[in-house]
Formats: C-alpha cells, structure tokens, sequence
C-alpha cells in the first residue's frame, strides 16, 4: 500500500494557543484509521487543517504526494477528499434526493449555456445524476425516503445522509467526524458494518474521529490519540487499549 495521506509537523495556533502540535498522520490507501482523545483534544481541528477549513501555521499536508496545504475546501473537494461534521449539516429545507443531487453538481462538467438552452448534453448528465443520487440513496437504506425534507429523518438517518451526499463528491479519502454519535447500541453496531461496507464498495480510505470505542477499536486499524493537541500515542487498537499514556488522558474516564 502506498501513503494516500500524510501530515508532516503540522502545526496550528490561535493566538497563543497550540490547538494542534507537531501533526504527523501517515494514512495508507484502504485504511480506515482512528483519531480519538478527550473533548479539546484537537481532532476536529485536524480535520479542518487538512480539509482546508483551516491553514496550518506551520507544516505540510501532502494527498497522494502533492502538497494541498492552505487549499480551499472546494479544491482539496475536487481532488477527492469528502468529509461530515460533528454536527450534522443538511440543506435543511431541500429534500433528501437534493440534498444528493447538489453534491454532484461539481461533478457534472456543464456550463451555463447547455443549462440555459438544456440542450440534450446537459439532459443526458442530469438524468445521470439523478440516476447516481438515487442509487446512492440506496446503499446507504434511504431510497423510500428521497422525497422526505431532510431534517424530517430521525437522528440515525440523517447521519447517513450526509454520507451519502459525500460520497456524491466521490472520494477516495472521507473524513467522518463523530458518526456514532447520538445513536442507540444497535445503531452503533450496523454503523460499523455499514462503515466497512462503504470502504469496500467505494474504494474508500477513511479517517474518523469517535468517541464510542466499540465504534473506533471495531473498524479501525490503526489509530492516533491526541490530548491537548499532541498525539500521545498511535498504534493498533490492542497497542492503544494497553498505553498507560492513552488510559491516564482518555480511557480511564470513559
């Protein structure tokens, strides 16, 4: 396997504050890998340094070696790279089908024109994203909701939903920001299936941040643990579970 994503010394401030130190993530093609730690810790903040939200004070962020430090969101999108928020953040008052079909619209490859005059290129690529919308809705159970407003789903299928509207942006690299979070022991379960699922369907290496360890230490590989921005430790689950480092920071509260 080769190294899809790395970070190298990535660092970010806000005023005096280190909220992200010394950043070194190395995420192989096909991985599903972990980013856990307390509340505060600075997982998010990963996340939007590397999804360009935000710019790293100092350090590189590399994907598939090319160096999209300080990218804007739309660009770092177009190279592959989706995400979803720990809060969830739907097209509240589009339906859910919509809330799909404008994530593909960067993909669709057509201009004002053919959409003005609908000429029959343009037709042809709705049809087809109409199609993929759909098909999408399908794998992730949603299809006998398409025409429900989004916000009308329960909590579960909601979050769902904003995967699914990610994978419309087709990635090779998604970020997953607290998935479990809010859903029942059950839910919990048919996420991680659902988890590996997606990453084989899609050709997917995936990156997620969980505070629910049966979530995290059932799909993940490897995982990185941050605590007030330094990563403390990183390893495999078993590693990770048995570092008196990660038990005194996190696991020992939970």
């Amino acid at each position: 396997m080769s190294s899809l994503l790395q970070t190298i010394e990535v660092n970010k401030q806000f005023g005096g504050l280190s909220a992200v130190t010394a950043l070194n993530m190395d995420v192989q093609a096909g991985e599903i890998i972990g980013l856990i730690g307390p509340n505060g810790a600075g997982k998010t903040t990963s996340f939007n340094l590397i999804t360009g939200v935000y710019k790293p004070t100092t350090g590189k962020v590399l994907l598939d070696g090319t160096d999209i430090t300080g990218m804007k969101p739309h660009r770092i999108t177009r190279l592959g790279v989706a995400r979803t928020f720990q809060n969830i953040r739907l097209f509240k008052e589009m339906s859910v089908l919509e809330n799909v079909l404008v994530a593909q619209h960067m993909r669709m490859g057509t201009n004002v024109f053919e959409a003005t005059l609908r000429l029959p290129s343009y037709l042809k690529r709705e049809r087809h994203i109409h199609e993929r919308a759909r098909a999408l809705l399908a794998e992730v159970g949603l299809s006998e909701h398409e025409q429900a407003k989004a916000t009308s789903l329960p909590y579960g299928k909601q979050r769902r939903l904003e995967i699914a509207r990610a994978l419309a942006t087709e990635p090779k690299l998604l970020f997953l920001d607290e998935p479990a979070a809010g859903m029942n022991p059950q839910e919990s379960v048919e996420l991680m299936d659902f988890i590996l699922k997606i990453r084989d369907q899609f050709n997917l290496t995936i990156v997620l941040i969980e505070h629910h360890m049966q979530v995290v230490m059932g799909v993940c590989k490897r995982m990185y643990v941050l605590d007030y921005g330094v990563t403390i430790a990183h390893g495999t689950p078993e590693e990770i579970q048995n570092n008196p480092k990660v038990i005194e920071a996190y696991l020992g509260v939970e």
